[in-house]
């Protein structure tokens, strides 16, 4: 399983993201690229790089023969496929697997198992995981018995494609009357997106939460997990923001330690390997239940690092050289505050329609406790063939209000010229009562949210930024008393540290 030479079959902030981990390791690195990302970032910060094809990504970064061309011109001995394009399809690992490549990622069994989501819920079911009541989904099920089981299930319920993801073949139905076309429209919608009509049913978990649990596991059958994120700020099932830890978990230890154990029977389950994540809805009564497992590294990985201190691209790398885990569970502590912003190139104000163009110009926001992932800088074009993220903004902070005090300041000093991006959006979202609370759920940003009412209560915005760091200031004081005190000696340590020195020189 050693390797020397890694070749990232992705593009953009997430294959910069990829070469760093390996440059700290001594790795060498081969990027690929479509016309399209001729100039970009990748391609200039790898030891090498190749051109792979036209613009569209059918023709170029989904290409997998092309992919393996390359590794075997440029000496790869390793592919790491980042996430999206091919980094959840199983023939790809198990290519990889035929060509003597090390596929950084889990093997092609378990990719399979649950990458059909259906299969994944009777997998799970049988494991003894809670998953949300519904049709066991590893049968097609017809029409007729898909509606007499919506009886049994009751409404409302979500009618969902087994593969894919992504809201695609996911419809919502709130009566027996709507069902047959909901069932009928998500068919042809997700054989559209993954060549698969299969569909199945759930029952709709009203007000949830969606929260994720980090898993690593090594080939030696290590597993542990890595804490919780709160992904609730979404948009038409697509992430937004978000944060680790959990503002709904918090403090609330034991029910940490009791999704994160789910988190990794749901991994053991299907023997997993490397990096990968339990995505879990979870209802006000705390009831949690298994969504769906998300077999690759996730967009939003950085705020589970930043919180951590462990770094996860590097430790699917050495677990794919054949590592053991750097880590034991108790090895795992959560410490402070981090959130994340996805900037994309969109208009906030014109239902988030795409934005692209030249970039006039491109600086990302720094200081304490900021980190910008990204693989655009000045000059690059937002084109429309790929993903509008532009960048990634993760701040820390010692505890929840300060990390919003400190994003708030990131973005007001992030600069984009060129293209229209969500920043607005995230700025309003930031300084809403609700949000800053925690007391939002899926739904929040479709149903309880609008950039023109956040707008007219920006003159609040001082007023915010005021209780906010009262409530930081107000953490930081207790935190105080508690840990300043006075000795029981009638002196202070350092004294009697010195007096000790004197005695014994």
């Amino acid at each position: 399983m050693t390797f020397n030479k890694v070749l990232i079959a992705n593009r953009g902030e997430i294959a910069v993201r990829i070469i760093r981990a390996c440059r700290e390791l001594g790795l060498k690195t081969v990027a690929v690229y479509s016309d399209a990302d001729r100039r970009a970032l990748h391609v200039r910060y790898a030891s090498e790089a190749y051109h792979i094809g036209p613009p569209p990504s059918s023709e170029s970064y989904l290409r997998m023969e092309k992919l393996i061309d390359v590794a075997r011109k440029s000496g790869a001995e390793a592919i790491h496929p980042g996430y999206g394009f091919l980094a959840e399809r199983a023939e790809f690992a198990q290519l990889c697997a035929d060509e003597g490549i090390t596929f950084i990622g889990p093997p092609p069994s378990a990719i399979t198992r649950m990458g059909d989501k259906g299969m994944a819920r009777k997998i799970m079911m049988d494991a003894g995981v809670p998953v949300v009541p519904g049709t066991p989904g590893d049968k097609k099920l017809g029409n007729d018995e898909l509606i007499r089981a919506a009886e049994k299930i009751g409404f409302p319920l979500l009618v969902k494609a087994s593969a894919g993801g992504g809201g695609k073949g996911m419809r919502t139905v709130r009566s027996s009357e709507e069902l047959p076309a909901a069932i009928e429209s998500a068919r042809r919608e997700a054989k559209s997106a993954f060549g698969d009509d299969n569909v199945y049913l759930e029952r709709l978990v009203e007000g949830a939460r969606h929260i994720e649990i980090q898993i690593l596991a090594d080939a030696e059958g290590n597993v542990i997990h890595l804490g919780e994120r709160e992904c609730s700020i979404q948009r038409r099932h697509q992430k937004l923001l978000e944060e680790s830890p959990s503002p709904f978990v918090d403090d609330d230890e034991e029910f940490r330690q009791k999704m994160g154990a789910v988190g990794v029977l749901a991994a053991r389950a299907v023997d997993y390997v490397n990096a990968g994540t339990i995505e879990c809805l979870v209802d006000k009564d705390k009831n949690f239940y298994f969504l769906e497992m998300n077999t690759r590294l996730q967009v939003e990985h950085p705020v589970t690092e930043l919180v951590t201190g462990i770094d996860i691209v590097t430790e699917q790398l050495r677990i794919a050289r054949g590592r053991a885990l750097g880590y034991t569970q108790n090895d795992v502590k959560l410490r402070g505050w981090a959130i994340e912003c996805r900037v994309n190139a969109e208009d906030p104000y014109n239902n988030f329609m795409p934005s692209t163009g030249y970039l006039n110009k491109h600086a990302v926001p720094t200081g304490p406790g900021v980190r910008v992932d990204t693989g655009i800088d000045t000059g690059a074009t937002i084109s429309p063939y790929y993903d509008p993220m532009i960048s990634k903004v993760i701040v820390w902070g010692e505890t929840r209000a300060q990390a919003i005090l400190r994003m708030r300041r990131a973005l007001d000093e992030y600069k984009i010229l060129g293209v229209l991006t969500n920043i607005p959006f995230h700025q309003n979202l930031l300084s809403q009562h609700r949000f800053m609370a925690g007391n939002f759920d899926t739904k929040f940003v479709e149903e309880r949210f609008s950039m023109e009412e956040a707008e007219e209560s920006r003159d609040t915005f001082p007023e915010i930024a005021a209780i906010l760091a009262t409530l930081a200031a107000h953490r930081q004081t207790e935190r105080a008393a508690h840990i300043i005190q006075r000795g029981k000696r009638d002196t202070s340590n350092w004294k009697w540290v010195g007096r000790y020195e004197r005695m014994h020189r």
